[in-house]
């Protein structure tokens, strides 16, 4: 559940939350924000457990987490909770159903780049059913006809294709992550993502286009903050250190897709034999 909010899915950032992102990252390597690596002779137990947390930037990860965490505060979950309480369901329901049907070509590309066709194959009816049946993927038409939802993103594709994730990061704004990851998360959004890589390629794209993808951005992020309110909550109440807690419920769920993508049986679809 908490996964949902943070898998890039889950953001598509903007340009400047991505720039942002490396010029703090680059400054904390630069002044060392770097946690005490224990040593091993002296105190192997300390040293197995600093390997095992793999959080060498804790203290700066840990700045982060607090700045993100007050920004969650008074923007992003004051929204989120005027948009699960107020907002009728149907409407909530729609617009979740049309982010979904927008993240469709990322989740094609990266199907493809996994090698597996089949799941492009689902993806791609979902796309144009939805698109059609489902009035701009307002309604999950899909679905109903038997076109099951899967997830797929870059980061997912870079560890299928055997890249480790690295250290845990907390990227401003776009919350927990790891270097492989916000790798992936920029593809996606960059590269992978046709509006993003209009708004990111065309030297003067269209006024109408970065007013959309502002938009889909800010969006996406209070639809999913919204279905992880009662989560959060619940693991910072019942959680010793609120930052730990969440470290390491991210990079559980996290190691759980990754080995989705890896093992996912084919996916299917109601033309199967």
């Amino acid at each position: 559940m908490v996964e949902s909010m943070f898998r890039p899915l889950g953001w598509s950032p903007l340009g400047l939350s991505k720039s942002l992102a490396v010029v703090v990252i680059m400054a904390a390597l630069i002044t060392g924000g770097c946690a005490t690596r224990p040593d091993p002779r002296e105190d192997p137990e300390a040293y197995a457990e600093y390997v095992e947390i793999n959080d060498p930037l804790e203290p700066f990860n840990r700045a982060v987490f607090e700045f993100n965490r007050a920004f969650d505060t008074m923007l992003l979950k004051p929204l989120a909770i005027f948009y699960r309480d107020i907002l009728p369901p149907p409407l909530t329901r729609g617009i979740n159903n049309t982010l979904n049907n927008l993240r469709s070509p990322v989740i094609f590309f990266n199907d493809l780049l996994q090698g597996r066709p089949d799941r492009a194959g689902t993806t791609l009816a979902r796309f144009m059913i939805n698109s059609t049946l489902g009035v701009g993927g307002v309604h999950d038409a899909a679905t109903n006809l038997g076109w099951e939802r899967h997830e797929a993103d870059f980061g997912q594709t870079l560890a299928v294709w055997g890249l480790g994730e690295g250290p845990f990061l907390m990227l401003p704004i776009l919350g927990p992550s790891n270097p492989r990851d916000a790798v992936g998360l920029g593809v996606d959004s960059a590269v992978l993502d046709p509006l993003g890589f209009i708004n990111i390629a065309v030297s003067d794209p269209d006024t109408a286009i970065k007013v959309f993808n502002y938009a889909r951005t800010g969006t996406y992020a209070v639809d999913r903050r919204s279905q992880v309110i009662d989560a959060l909550d619940d693991l910072e109440r019942t959680s010793l250190d609120f930052y730990a807690a969440l470290r390491s419920a991210v990079r559980q769920s996290r190691r759980s897709f990754i080995e989705e993508g890896r093992q996912a049986p084919v996916s299917p679809t109601p033309l199967a034999p």
